[in-house]
């Protein structure tokens, strides 16, 4: 088997979605003639750097206590303290590219020495962290190894990247490191259509396409019981632009028109909520159909898309929204329940979802429509005829995802025995 060395900073004990993508590709390119190596900063499967990360730097600066867990910066709510701003600014303009700056050098001087004893056919990497394409960059130029650089959030163009308060000159210097894995892997791909498009309109050649997707093996000794309830479910993070106010007012005003819409009605929310959120769907008089989990394992949360009647991707309302592409999607497809999409029409999550008939799409601000939206679905639920779609999604399952990325592997080792 050829052998590509893929370098990770998500990997198991880690848990979510950003582990997913690089683990079930190794999972599977064995089946397509790839034996995968990894490097992570901890628990690799053979290669390990240690890594200083500034947690406790950034727990110190925001007053925060060591036992604390760290959310995104970005999914903070209150009014943004000195404190709080100092640490994004220093996010931004000290720890270039990111956080995991100070895992870059030690690795590439390990994978080198790995690679010098021991053959390497590719590497690939995935980012964010966008560290992990640097340390690759730094191989590449030492080693010539063929490289594959993944993108499943862009670097300058993802949707915080202005909220990161950059000089200039740290601009330019996210720029350049940008460029230079546009200009020196050989070959680049990234998990959204509009995305694609994105990165070819700023420098990147020939962009390939692999988006998320959804593992068979993990669905298939899931069995429950749908829900008694009409329960609207939605699993991760929701920061201030996940807050889908006119879901919440939808909801608001069809509790009011019919008592039994409000005894049926659950909304189940699972992961970090941002305050305001549950304030605002407290306010409007559904704080008894609020179900909230702080934390569920990957199994747990599963197992409850399974028992969902209808399941929520609520889209971040942000400028790329046409390109966000939440890991989620797949395993909701996968789990054969309606799918609300809270987003616009021409998102690529809304054609995923259309082109195998799983679902609706409802504008960010389109009142009317949802809640004609959220009636219909209702009345349905109460018909017992609240059904997904049976349609193929199979071009979606991590497996037949892990042949894209084993024959771009094939391609650029081809190409660099050929010259």
């Amino acid at each position: 088997m050829k052998k590509v060395l893929i370098i990770s900073y998500y990997w198991p004990p880690a848990g979510g979605i950003a582990v997913q993508r690089c683990l079930k590709f190794a999972k599977y390119l064995r089946e397509y003639g790839w034996e995968p190596i990894i490097h992570t900063p901890e628990n690799s499967t053979l290669l390990k750097t240690k890594i200083w990360e500034p947690y406790n730097l950034f727990k110190f600066i925001t007053g925060k206590k060591k036992e604390e867990r760290i959310h995104n910066v970005f999914l903070e709510e209150d009014e943004p303290t000195f404190a709080h701003k100092l640490s994004i600014w220093i996010r931004g303009n000290i720890f270039i590219p990111d956080a995991r700056k100070f895992w870059i050098r030690p690795s590439v001087n390990n994978i080198i020495k790995f690679v010098e004893e021991n053959h390497v056919d590719a590497l690939f990497t995935n980012g964010p962290p966008q560290s992990n394409h640097m340390i690759a960059y730094g191989v590449k130029r030492k080693l010539g190894i063929p490289w594959h650089a993944d993108f499943q959030d862009p670097w300058t163009q993802v949707d915080y990247f202005p909220q990161l308060m950059l000089n200039p000159v740290s601009m330019m210097i996210h720029k350049v490191m940008e460029q230079r894995v546009f200009k020196n892997a050989d070959k680049v791909t990234i998990c959204s259509k509009t995305w694609k498009d994105d990165l070819e309109s700023i420098g990147a050649k020939d962009v390939g396409l692999i988006v998320w997707g959804y593992d068979e093996d993990d669905f298939k000794d899931i069995k429950v019981e749908l829900s008694p309830k009409f329960t609207l479910s939605h699993y991760g993070s929701l920061g201030p632009d996940r807050n889908a106010k006119t879901l919440w007012n939808a909801l608001s005003i069809l509790v009011k028109e019919d008592p039994q819409f409000k005894c049926d009605l659950e909304i189940e929310l699972a992961g970090f909520i941002g305050y305001s959120i549950t304030k605002e769907i407290e306010s409007l008089g559904l704080k008894n159909n609020l179900v909230l989990f702080t934390h569920l394992n990957r199994r747990e949360t599963l197992e409850r898309m399974h028992r969902s009647q209808v399941l929520l991707l609520i889209l971040n309302d942000m400028p790329n929204v046409n390109g966000r592409l939440p890991g989620k999607l797949f395993e909701y497809l996968a789990a054969r329940r309606p799918i609300l999409v809270i987003g616009p029409d021409e998102s690529d999550a809304s054609e995923i979802i259309h082109g195998v008939n799983a679902g609706y799409t409802c504008g960010f601000n389109d009142l009317e429509k949802t809640v004609a939206t959220v009636r219909d679905l209702y009345a349905k639920f109460k018909q017992g005829n609240l059904l997904p779609s049976e349609n193929d999604i199979s071009q979606y399952s991590n497996r037949n995802l892990t042949k894209k990325l084993a024959d771009f592997l094939d391609q650029i080792v081809n190409e660099k025995t050929s010259k």
